[in-house]
């Protein structure tokens, strides 16, 4: 493995693949969506054995809730069991964790984990964990635009000293770095709506592994892949002295 110096400070994960995993052993889509809990567990204490800065984890995406009422229901459920069991590891140790992403549409027994969650672990120093819950990109980015925009009709802003870096303070990933690496699970090649704005110079790494099999090897191997790539941010290569 590479040495801390080298490695991504912020790591971002599609976590694709639960109802394939599921149908793959003919079981219910909710057996899927347990073991991909599981699989939360084990790369989260990966990333803290490794001493990774940041690790963000799509969790689930404001189109989800399109989905059937009854997994929609499940996952609630899931969500409810990793807040209420999972916080007193993250305190213990070191993380801390935040959510990011609409919590208008959450129920109030979640939205108090959440918040006592996010209280508890406030003062840790390190890991820094993120859930993308109730998250999309093109939510984010416009609520970000209608707030400046608010601002700015009612003189609070000039308009002219908008910039991308006073943009980026407003989303809900502000106080991190972007992801320098996003991985994505199940073969799929797309972002589905996760960090459109942070992810402009992001590398990735795709993986035909279904999430809830996705294993801590697998992950470093990702992250060991991300190393050995020259990252020029739209500059050239330095060339070589002679």
């Amino acid at each position: 493995m590479a040495e801390t110096e080298s490695l991504p400070r912020h790591v971002a994960i599609i976590m694709d693949g639960n109802g394939r995993w599921a149908k793959k052993r003919h079981l219910p889509r909710a057996a899927g969506h347990v073991a991909g809990v599981s699989a939360v567990r084990n790369i989260v204490r990966a990333a803290i054995d490794m001493q990774l800065s940041c690790l963000t984890l799509y969790a689930f995406s404001s189109e989800n809730w399109k989905r059937p009422p009854t997994e929609v229901s499940h996952l609630m459920g899931l969500f409810r069991t990793y807040f209420s069991e999972d916080v007193d590891e993250l305190v213990a140790r070191n993380v801390r964790m935040r959510i990011i992403g609409n919590r208008s549409r959450a129920a109030s027994d979640i939205l108090a984990m959440i918040e006592d969650g996010e209280r508890r672990t406030s003062g840790n120093t390190g890991l820094n964990l993120t859930f993308a819950f109730d998250y999309g990109a093109q939510e984010e980015i416009a609520a970000a635009a209608r707030a400046m925009a608010e601002e700015a009709v009612s003189g609070q802003l000039d308009p002219k000293s908008i910039t991308p870096e006073s943009f980026a303070a407003r989303l809900s990933t502000r106080g991190l770095p972007d992801p320098d690496l996003i991985i994505r699970t199940s073969g799929e090649r797309r972002l589905s709506n996760f960090l459109l704005w942070q992810a402009a110079y992001s590398e990735f790494v795709f993986v035909e592994t279904l999430w809830p099999d996705f294993s801590p090897a697998q992950f470093r191997e990702a992250l060991e892949a991300y190393t050995q790539r020259e990252r020029r941010f739209g500059a050239l290569s330095p060339e070589p002295v002679a």
